[in-house]
């Protein structure tokens, strides 16, 4: 980050606008790494568990992330899904006990956005 602070590159403005495009890369990568991360999940477990208990609303899948909107208006990614497990769960008659059983704890996952009463 002391690399390609923005306050190094002041000769001109490109150079100024470069520093900054490198440093949100740089920003965003670390929260990303943050919200990953087992504290992350400890101190949000409580949370968590209000919003996987919510059931699932809606779900996206893209080359292994799986998207999951649930129904407290939480969204959470999932990394590192197999085809066959999405298979699987859109394949259950039960997809919330499907996603209980084998996704919510078993794969790497963070927060995507909030529920709606929380951005309000």
């Amino acid at each position: 980050m002391k690399e390609w602070h923005p306050d190094k590159f002041q000769e001109s403005d490109e150079a100024k606008l470069n520093a900054e495009t490198h440093s949100k890369t740089i920003i965003n990568a670390y929260h990303f790494l943050v919200s990953l991360s087992p504290e992350t999940h400890l101190q949000n477990k409580e949370e968590y568990d209000i919003s996987i208990a919510s059931g699932i609303d809606d779900f996206l899948y893209k080359g292994q992330m799986l998207k999951i909107t649930f129904g407290d208006g939480s969204v959470y990614e999932y990394f590192g899904i197999p085809k066959t497990v999405y298979n699987k769960l859109i394949n259950s008659s039960t997809q919330n006990r499907f996603a209980r059983r084998h996704i919510f704890e078993g794969y790497s996952y963070r927060k995507a956005s909030k529920a709606m009463a929380e951005q309000v």
